[in-house]
């Protein structure tokens, strides 16, 4: 994890959720668990590398547990920890100001 947070919490939340792919993904993995192929198809235009760039960072940031299953092929899921799910009035909040930006947006162009 980070050595030093920033004072600021608003700054600190963006610094933890500072992208719009880690946004979706905390999202997605609302529902529950999610294995990397899920993930990526639920998510859409992302490459491997960049969800797994993704991934790695949250997983160092607590907000995302990685279980490896001893299987051949590999399998592994993703899951948001405590703390990951202590996002959801955040991302809740996004969604409602998205639907009232959306439809004052479009109350204007009538």
């Amino acid at each position: 994890m980070m050595n030093e947070l920033p004072n600021c919490p608003v700054e600190t939340t963006l610094l933890l959720i500072s992208n719009r792919w880690k946004i979706l993904i905390i999202r997605d993995l609302m529902d529950g668990k999610k294995r990397f192929g899920e993930l990526r198809r639920s998510i859409g235009n992302i490459s491997q590398k960049v969800l797994t760039a993704n991934l790695r960072d949250m997983e160092a940031q607590n907000l995302v547990h990685r279980k490896v299953f001893p299987e051949v092929p590999p399998r592994v899921e993703y899951q948001l920890t405590e703390i990951g799910y202590s996002l959801q009035p955040v991302l809740n909040s996004l969604s409602d100001w998205g639907k009232t930006y959306k439809n004052k947006v479009a109350e204007k162009s009538l």
